[in-house]
């Protein structure tokens, strides 16, 4: 059970509609690999091209070693979990998730040791004569769940599986099924418009934008060395700035605004006076109580106090609007209206050249293949 998936130059068209170009991905054995990206960006739509269920209109799409193109749905041994559950209504739990290995003929006895198995792994043994309408979503969620991995697929696909659940059900779900398929040990491909969720569970991640992977990579990398602009915006929250590197003397300084602070992560091969544009999240801007120093000027227009962290939002001198979160303080609280300063995290913040489409520091790590 469980096999690598290697898609190559991959294409999609409706009619005179291209909406996946050309697109190359190996998804390694074994892993949860999650397609994120906005809607429309073509990552329901591959998922239904592995499963069998949209056509091909070019590539070569791979379980292991063999070619699965023109391989019917059914013999392609994969299990799939959808957004609307598609459980039999008429069914029990335990039918339901018997019903994949009744259609494989497999023994009686067989069928009713694995459901059991199953049933407990996912956690709904003691609902197992229960009718689905007297499941919650999360528990029908579950149910899909157990029937999909019942009949030990090659392959498990997930399209927005937790998208019609309430935020609480939906944190509780991203954690059951990132815990099952790490016992289980399948591969697994998993589709959701939600950063937060691809975060929590995902092995790695392909974050697509208009038919085209973007970036791949852990959740880590993701998010603290994005490729380009478009991830760095998609991925978290972000405040989005121009700026100018300045190489002088043998050092590089990024230029904001008339604040200019040395910057020691820029590769190599990118240290050249240039416009560039920059991401820098909400925790990178620390708030200086030295009003003298050099740094961002700005007004705070709101505070919002969650808790451990206070978000406090800003108007800087240039008009721009940025949000800084940092932990709360018992003492000090930033009233709307005073002034503040504010300090570039140099170490954390991203630099990408005029148009956004290169981060220029080191530390970017893309699995995407011909990614320089």
């Amino acid at each position: 059970m469980s096999t690598n998936i290697t898609i190559q130059h991959a294409k999609k068209q409706y009619g005179n509609n291209t909406v996946i170009p050309d697109l190359n991905v190996s998804i390694r054995k074994g892993e949860l690999f999650t397609l994120l990206g906005p809607s429309g960006c073509g990552k329901t739509t591959l998922l239904r091209m592995i499963a069998g269920f949209n056509s091909i209109e070019g590539g070569d799409f791979y379980f292991g070693d063999t070619r699965i193109n023109d391989m019917n749905p059914g013999k392609r041994n994969i299990g799939m979990v959808f957004q609307n559950y598609a459980i039999f209504p008429n069914m029990t739990v335990r039918k339901n998730v018997e019903f994949g290995l009744k259609n494989r003929k497999v023994p009686k006895d067989e069928i009713a040791k694995k459901t059991e198995k199953f049933l407990k792994l996912v956690q709904i043994d003691e609902y197992a004569d229960r009718m689905p309408d007297r499941l919650s979503g999360g528990q029908q969620q579950r149910v899909a769940l157990a029937r999909a991995l019942i009949i030990e697929p090659d392959v498990l696909l997930m399209d927005e599986p937790l998208s019609n659940l309430d935020a609480k059900l939906r944190v509780e779900m991203r954690t059951i099924i990132k815990n099952i398929q790490h016992d289980v040990g399948i591969t697994t491909v998993y589709v959701t418009h939600d950063q937060e969720e691809a975060m929590a569970i995902s092995d790695r991640i392909a974050v697509m934008h208009g038919g085209v992977i973007q970036h791949i990579g852990t959740p880590k990398n993701i998010y603290q060395r994005p490729s380009n602009l478009f991830v760095a915006s998609f991925i978290g929250r972000s405040n989005l700035l121009d700026g100018r590197l300045l190489v002088k003397d043998e050092k590089t300084y990024l230029c904001v605004d008339g604040y200019q602070t040395e910057i020691r992560t820029v590769a190599a091969k990118h240290k050249k006076s240039q416009n560039v544009k920059l991401s820098i999240r909400p925790e990178e801007l620390l708030i200086s109580d030295d009003e003298t120093a050099a740094g961002l000027k700005g007004i705070v227009t709101d505070a919002v106090f969650l808790g451990l962290n206070t978000h406090y939002f800003v108007k800087l001198d240039n008009g721009c609007d940025v949000e800084i979160i940092q932990e709360s303080e018992l003492t000090v609280t930033r009233e709307i209206g005073s002034r503040v300063n504010l300090i570039i995290n140099t170490g954390k913040v991203n630099v990408f050249n005029e148009d956004g489409s290169v981060n220029l520091l080191t530390g970017v790590q893309n699995d995407l293949e011909g990614h320089e």
